[in-house]
């Protein structure tokens, strides 16, 4: 190519690039309409020392209505086809869902992605940054390498609202490594039914443990002030407002789901004395955003009901902060899309969770106000409490300097270590079997989650379902932690299938770990939550070739086990541990002692479902009551 050819190749691509500017900054304009208000060089808005309210009402006075329709918009970051869109329309959220990742799925390569995001909507005419969020929920799990904790359940188990603060703090750490500022999290979910899909994300079905250690979770997020300087480091979302783990077996309105999304009974002394009490904790301790469930309240969609999101969430308890959806929750609101949207937004809904259609979002709200369907004083009252968020994070400031080093560190890796050994329930301990003591030489493990770093994470891990299998980098099996705490002259057997020579002599013990493949959501709901039958074997052939056999659940809620523990010397609830399956080992050798509680019931049959306030749907007593677990 000669030099005349390679000048005007780059002549059309600069020619190239100015269309495109300008383009978009026509489409931008064209979009914001002709009432933009003059900008002044210096606005209050973007004055740091200034306080919060004075700098959103400074800022409103110069939004035009559609860069104000456009800050209600949550969308999903693989909907954003179009260079621009987040400029051009003002886009107030983005998320990741389904497992959303970038390219380069590394911490660099996240926080390469968010910072994208964030530049951009910064370049836009007022310069709003976007609010990225992700579902942390145990851990910055979306990223490979990162620390996975016990899932919320195991949490729940320890009863510790200071270790559930570290833990917080830890997740918030390494949001903030890859630029993220939103989590959507704690889950205030009370199961009462261990069919449904989403038991393992909730602490427990008892109010006073889910308001002491959802507040705890709230306050690790958003005051970590080691790591940023603003009013809020991370943002929290305790989630589902409301009624969230009352639904009814068979109730759903998703057609492939059983009770995930289904339909919660209508009972006004329950609403107040059990599912509100969280909710008001957490107003209290300065949640910022609260999410709306997929529930229905009778027939009626949560995110459509005036009386729950506006009288009772932001009246009655005083919740100051803002209201978002969750995923395409308000079109499931009955109706076309105009009228579900016109629906929330008029109960209170604050950021729509679209998660796709924003151009059709930000068309129908300004033909909405246009037609008096929606007032200007209801967007106004959403936008502010948005912008205040945005501002108490800091977000129009360069206050927090990512460090990637935060994710999966050293510490944070020991502090997730110690969370499993204090979730880990002991079920059964026939003749003192646990701690194993040190005459036990020879050990045989067997089991689908003994070497399987994807069963003991749980779902929500890098993919929305999870990854069966041995793959997440930087984690330890529970396998791993049995050899690490089994000391040198022990003989440590495996074989998953327990595929064992018969011969004699037996083993000193068997440690069986069995349990549940991950599964998340609605796809999880389960009408038989039983052991399956390729674990039942494993545990048997254990038994014949095992003195002693000890049964570890690796398991996202209670199983039916009943006639199966009778045959067991010893049983432990693992729940989910997450990435440190070393912490079982700890506290199966003695390092660490025994002191989880359920934290829910744990029922005999089916027939006991649901179980509500700890009593049984017949009556009869549960397996184990809530609160219970053996110590030593």
């Amino acid at each position: 190519m000669t030099i005349s050819h390679l000048g005007k190749y780059w002549l059309i691509v600069l020619i190239a690039c100015l269309f495109m500017t300008l383009f978009i900054s026509y489409e931008a304009h064209k979009f914001a309409g002709s009432n933009m208000s003059e900008l002044p060089d210096n606005p209050l808005y973007r004055n740091s020392e200034t306080p919060v309210n004075q700098r959103v009402a400074d800022l409103m006075s110069y939004m035009t209505l559609e860069e104000k329709i456009g800050q209600m918009a949550l969308v999903e970051k693989n909907s954003l086809k179009e260079v621009g869109d987040i400029q051009t329309y003002g886009l107030g959220g983005a998320l990741s869902g389904f497992g959303g990742r970038p390219d380069d799925n590394t911490p660099s390569g996240w926080k390469q992605m968010v910072e994208t995001f964030v530049l951009e909507s910064r370049s836009s005419r007022l310069g709003i940054p976007i609010l990225y969020g992700v579902d942390a929920i145990h851990g910055h799990s979306n990223v490979p390498g990162s620390t996975i904790f016990p899932h919320f359940i195991g949490l729940g188990a320890s009863g510790d609202a200071t270790l559930v603060k570290k833990v917080a703090q830890a997740t918030g750490d390494e949001l903030l490594a890859t630029g993220v500022r939103w989590s959507y999290s704690p889950t205030y979910d009370m199961p009462e039914d261990i069919r449904w899909g989403r038991v393992y994300e909730t602490f427990s079905d008892d109010p006073q443990l889910v308001s002491s250690l959802g507040s705890a979770y709230i306050r690790g997020l958003q005051e970590n002030q080691t790591k940023s300087s603003t009013t809020i480091s991370v943002l929290a979302t305790p989630k589902h407002y409301i009624g969230v783990g009352g639904m009814l077996w068979n109730s759903s309105s998703n057609e492939n789901f059983r009770i995930d999304q289904g339909s919660t009974p209508v009972d006004e002394k329950k609403l107040r004395e059990h599912y509100l009490p969280p909710f008001q904790k957490a107003v209290e301790v300065g949640a910022a955003s609260v999410m709306v469930g997929l529930n229905s309240w009778g027939d009626t969609k949560i995110a459509s009901s005036t009386y729950l999101v506006q009288t009772v969430l932001k009246e009655e308890l005083g919740f100051k902060g803002f209201v978002v959806s969750d995923w395409y929750g308000v079109y499931e609101i009955p109706g076309d899309n105009y009228t579900a949207a016109i629906t929330a937004i008029n109960a209170g809904v604050d950021m729509v969770m679209l998660p796709f259609e924003y151009k059709e979002f930000v068309r129908d709200i300004k033909q909405a106000v246009s037609k008096g369907d929606i007032s200007e004083a209801r967007i106004d009252d959403a936008v502010q409490r948005i912008l205040t968020a945005k501002f108490q994070l800091g977000l129009f400031e360069t206050s927090i300097t990512p460090d990637i080093s935060e994710v999966g560190s050293s510490a944070h890796r020991v502090l997730a270590r110690d969370a499993v050994a204090k979730s880990l329930v002991l079920l059964k301990n026939n003749n003192g079997l646990l701690p194993i003591k040190e005459d036990v030489r020879t050990i045989q493990v067997a089991g689908s989650a003994a070497d399987n770093i994807g069963r003991q994470a749980g779902a929500w891990t890098v993919e929305w379902q999870g990854i069966d299998g041995n793959w997440l980098p930087g984690a330890t099996s529970i396998l791993a932690g049995i050899r690490e705490s089994a000391g040198e002259g022990s003989v440590i057997q495996f074989d998953a299938d327990a595929n064992f020579s018969l011969g004699s002599p037996k083993a000193d013990l068997g440690i069986a770990v069995v349990g549940e493949s991950p599964y998340a959501e609605g796809l999880g709901d389960n009408p038989n939550p039983f052991l399956s039958e390729e674990d039942i074997v494993v545990i048997n052939r254990l038994k014949e070739t095992s003195l002693k056999v000890v049964v570890v659940l690796v398991t996202g809620r209670p199983l039916i086990i009943t006639d199966d523990i009778k045959n067991w010397d010893a049983a432990v609830v693992a729940w989910l541990p997450g990435s440190e399956g070393a912490g079982v080992a700890d506290v199966l050798f003695g390092k660490k002692p025994f002191t989880g509680k359920l934290p829910l019931p744990w029922p005999s049959t089916l027939r006991q479902l649901p179980i509500v306030g700890g009593i049984t749907n017949d009556r009869s007593a549960p397996l184990f009551p809530r609160y219970f677990g053996l110590q030593y």
